[in-house]
């Protein structure tokens, strides 16, 4: 199946997941993430603010920050297609820019070095087992990723799960990817 249907279906699929079933989802696959080992040991993790119906992530970074570690949220750089990291202490920090998405205000954030930051949790609408993901289209981790040394994971609900997915060149596989049933182990290493 081409990328942009995956994509559609799947999409689809995500928003017909009722609210309480979603926030109940959202919760065990941040207590699996919590209980990995890489998570533990991170001290920044850098992560996007997540949109409906994507597992929510601002619960996530609520629980970085209860454990003392720092949470790095992208800022896109629409003309490049690019992305760079800022750690945020408080939503404050964020506001409304690229594509509705919820960004750091780079002037009252501190930025993070790809080295710097520990692990990364990233985003996408459809998984395969490998590890490889159909995202939303704009390339964005692809191109992070492939300067990125550091740990990854992503976080799906099951409907995300395909048995197949067209792949790249370019494509970056993460190492591991948490559904509300359980961790998924890629076999992937960090690069």
């Amino acid at each position: 199946m081409e990328k942009s249907a995956q994509r559609n279906l799947v999409l689809a699929k995500l928003k017909e997941i009722d609210a309480e079933k979603h926030t109940a989802m959202s919760a065990a696959i941040i207590e699996g993430l919590a209980a990995d080992p890489v998570f533990k040991s991170a001290n920044i993790i850098g992560l996007t603010i997540s949109a409906h119906p994507e597992v929510d992530t601002k619960k996530l970074i609520e629980r970085i920050w209860q454990q003392g570690k720092q949470a790095a949220v992208p800022k896109c750089i629409p003309k490049s297609r690019g992305m760079d990291f800022y750690i945020i202490d408080d939503f404050s920090q964020l506001e409304v820019v690229y594509m509705n998405l919820q960004e750091p205000k780079t002037s009252i954030t501190r930025y993070a070095a790809p080295d710097k930051i520990d692990l990364m949790i990233v985003p996408g609408v459809v998984y395969c087992r490998e590890g490889y993901r159909i995202g939303f289209g704009g390339g964005y981790y692809d191109r992070y990723l492939a300067g990125y040394g550091g740990h990854t994971r992503s976080l799906a609900f099951g409907v995300q799960l395909a048995e197949a997915i067209e792949t790249e060149a370019h494509d970056i596989p993460v190492e591991g990817i948490y559904t509300e049933k359980g961790y998924i182990e890629t076999g992937k290493v960090p690069r």
